[in-house]
C-alpha cells in the first residue's frame, strides 16, 4: 500500500502506455518511479535531478509513499520556474505535488519526414501500437547510453559477480514471507555455525538415509548452510528475486513453489547418488524454483552484471530469460561434473527446483488464462 506524503491517504494504482504511477485522490499529487519518467520528460532535466539526488545536493523531506524513509527535496530549474522535487533513492519513486508534473519539459517528439503521415491522421490501434513501439525505443536508447543502476548499493554484490536488477517495478505489496523467511533461515545458519559438523550430521540430508527424522530432513536442511558465503549468496538471491514472485503469486501459492521445488531438488540430488552418506544442506533447490518462475513471468526484466578487467570496469544488461538460460547451460554442466564425482555443488537440486518453477508456471499460467463460469455465461 502507498501512502501520500501529503494527507496519509492511500494512493491510487494508475497506468497508461508508459507504465504505472500512483496518485492521490485528494491533494491529486502523483508518485512516478524512474524508469517510467525516463519514457516521459527530457533526457535531460531526468539526468540533472537523478545526478542532484546521487551527489546527496538536496536536504531531507517527506516521506516516500512506499518505503516511508525521507525523500530528498531536489531543486532542478529546467526553465525560468524552478522545481523542489522530493525523490526516494532506494525506492527511485518522485513526488509531484499538483502542477509540477506539467511544468517538467517532456520528451521532444521524433520530427516527421516530408510527405510521411502524420500520427494523430492514423487509426486509433495504429497510434496505440505506435505508442507502445516509442516506449520500447525510448526504454532502449536510457539503457544503451547508462547501462549501470540508478542505485549505487547494488555496485556491491556486482563486484562480486552477482546479477543486480537494472530496472525495478514498485511492488504491490509487501514482501513479508520473503523477508521472513530470509531471517528465519539466517537465523537458523547461524545458530548452527556454533556446532555445524554435529548439525549437518543430524538435520542434513542424506541420500542413503532419505526418510531419517521420518523425512524431516528434506525440509530441515533447507535452513542449513555449510558457511557465511554460501548462506550470503542463496539470502540474496531469494531476496532479490523473492519479493517479486511473492508479489505475483501471493504469499500462499509463492510458499508452495518453495516447498515443491525444495522436495524436487531434494530428490534431484538423491537421484544423483542414491547410495551417498555424505549430507547435503543449503536452501538453493527451492530458491532455483523462484529463480525459474522470475526469469519466466518477467522475461524482459533487465539484470545487470559488472564486467571488470584488473581496476577497470563496465556493465552490461541482458533480459532476466538470457541470463537463466545462460544459468541453465551452467546447472547441465555442473551436474555432470556432480553424477561423476568431481564436484562438490549439488546442480543437480538446482535443476530440480528450477524445473519445479517452469511447471508451476505453465501450470498457473493456464489457469489464469482460463475465463471464469460466471464470465462465459455473460459472454453468451
Amino acid at each position: 500500500m502507498f501512502i501520500c506524503p501529503n494527507c496519509s491517504g492511500r494512493l491510487n494504482r494508475s497506468q497508461n502506455e508508459l507504465g504505472i504511477f500512483w496518485v492521490c485522490p485528494a491533494c491529486s499529487g502523483r508518485a512516478v518511479g524512474l524508469a517510467v519518467l525516463r519514457k516521459a520528460i527530457a533526457p535531460k532535466f531526468i539526468n540533472e535531478l537523478w545526478g542532484a539526488v546521487r551527489e546527496g545536493n538536496g536536504f531531507a523531506s517527506r516521506p516516500c509513499p512506499s518505503c516511508t524513509q525521507r525523500m530528498l527535496e531536489v531543486t532542478v530549474a529546467p526553465q525560468a520556474i524552478a522545481l523542489k522535487l522530493d525523490v526516494c533513492k532506494r525506492c527511485e519513486f518522485v513526488w509531484f505535488d499538483p502542477g509540477e508534473m506539467e511544468a517538467a519539459p517532456p520528451k521532444p517528439p521524433p520530427a516527421h519526414l516530408p510527405g510521411e503521415m502524420a500520427e494523430k491522421d492514423l487509426p486509433l490501434e495504429a497510434r496505440e501500437a505506435l505508442a507502445l513501439y516509442k516506449v520500447q525505443q525510448i526504454a532502449e536508447a536510457a539503457r544503451a547510453e547508462d547501462p549501470s543502476p540508478d542505485e549505487d548499493w547494488k555496485t556491491v554484490p556486482a563486484l562480486f559477480g552477482l546479477p543486480v536488477e537494472a530496472e525495478t517495478n514498485p511492488l504491490q505489496h509487501w514482501p513479508w514471507l520473503t523477508w521472513s523467511l530470509a531471517a528465519i533461515i539466517a537465523a537458523v545458519s547461524i545458530w548452527a555455525f556454533f556446532d555445524l559438523e554435529n548439525v549437518v550430521k543430524q538435520f542434513g540430508l542424506i541420500p542413503a538415509e532419505a526418510w531419517r527424522l521420518h523425512g524431516a530432513t528434506l525440509f530441515t536442511s533447507f535452513f542449513l548452510h555449510g558457511g557465511a558465503w554460501h548462506l550470503i549468496g542463496n539470502l540474496y538471491f531469494l531476496l532479490i528475486f523473492g519479493d517479486n514472485v511473492e508479489d505475483y503469486l501471493g504469499r500462499g501459492r509463492f510458499l508452495l513453489l518453495l516447498v515443491l521445488a525444495t522436495v524436487a531438488g531434494d530428490w534431484f540430488h538423491i537421484l544423483a547418488a542414491p547410495h551417498s552418506l555424505t549430507p547435503c544442506i543449503g536452501a538453493s533447490g527451492g530458491i532455483s524454483g523462484v529463480i525459474a518462475f522470475y526469469a519466466l513471468q518477467f522475461p524482459r526484466a533487465r539484470l545487470g552484471f559488472m564486467l571488470r578487467y584488473y581496476w577497470r570496469y563496465s556493465w552490461v544488461q541482458i533480459p532476466a530469460w538470457g541470463a537463466f538460460a545462460l544459468w541453465i547451460l551452467l546447472q547441465f554442466v555442473g551436474a555432470a561434473q556432480q553424477v561423476a564425482g568431481f564436484s562438490e555443488i549439488s546442480s543437480m537440486a538446482h535443476l530440480g527446483g528450477a524445473a519445479t518453477g517452469l511447471l508451476l508456471w505453465l501450470v498457473w499460467r493456464k489457469m489464469a488464462a482460463k475465463p471464469a463460469p460466471d464470465a462465459l455465461v455473460r459472454e453468451i
